[in-house]
């Protein structure tokens, strides 16, 4: 069976690293022959400080569907056309929004110096922090601070781009046209009905939607309802989630 895990609240809380706990259940369901694929929300440059060394070269999902590795290489990149960089950027303009912008490897910053998204960004001081315009390529794209997110959004949403708004970080995430992480699971083989999938938010949802079974850590409403246990995040969660992979390992043949 291929399981699939979101990072950041799923089995990751508060910029931490995967701990050591679900770390030794993720070797326990490779050793038993079951396929383990990371995607998150972060680039593949930031996924890699929270996961231990030696899953650096498994199946990794990033930027929510626009940047796929496998084996320690980027080998998948989808970006936005330079028309709809232009029109974003002038959106941002307009707007005095801060934002984070990410190329498939380096990114450009702008944000307050005090954000909490910074504890995520970089910190193994693996990039360069350059101006967006020296950046190739841009996969995805976090407005920070915006003057009327509701403008903002209404502006954004006559582009063909996807848009999420996370409710705890208030930031605006935008990605190019078809991403998602469903999208991207399927270049990396993955089929419709053959994976469990464990998630937290609303890019995961796609994911939940296709899943033979899916785990949500906390709760979200528009996720919930394609969620087949829905876990608690409390002070047991980490050994919660441990039990949960114990169980469908078990319980889930493989494929």
């Amino acid at each position: 069976m291929v399981f699939v895990f979101d990072l950041d609240g799923t089995i990751c809380f508060k910029g931490q690293p995967v701990s050591e706990q679900i770390a030794n259940q993720l070797d326990a369901l490779k050793e038993a022959g079951h396929e383990v694929i990371f995607a998150s929300a972060r680039p593949i440059r930031d996924m890699l400080p929270v996961l231990p060394q030696r899953f650096h070269a498994f199946p990794l999902v990033g930027g929510n569907g626009s940047l796929l590795a496998n084996h320690g290489n980027i080998v998948f990149r989808q970006a936005f056309a330079d028309e709809q960089i232009k029109t974003i950027l002038s959106i941002i303009k307009n707007h005095h929004a801060t934002y984070l912008i990410d190329g498939d490897w380096d990114y450009a910053y702008t944000g307050p110096k005090d954000h909490p998204i910074l504890q995520n960004v970089d910190p193994a001081k693996l990039a360069t922090c350059m101006p967006v315009e020296a950046l190739q390529t841009v996969v995805k794209i976090l407005l920070l601070t915006v003057d009327s997110t509701e403008d903002v959004v209404k502006q954004l949403r006559e582009l063909d781009v996807v848009i999420h708004q996370h409710r705890h970080e208030h930031v605006i995430d935008i990605s190019p046209k078809g991403v998602h992480k469903w999208q991207a699971l399927q270049m990396h083989g993955v089929r419709e009905g053959e994976f469990i999938a464990f998630g937290n938010d609303a890019n995961d949802l796609t994911m939940f939607q296709n899943a033979k079974h899916a785990v949500m850590v906390g709760h979200h409403d528009d996720v919930a309802p394609f969620a087949n246990k829905i876990m608690p995040m409390d002070t047991d969660v980490e050994e919660n989630i441990v039990n949960e992979l114990n169980e469908l390992a078990r319980s889930h043949t493989l494929i």
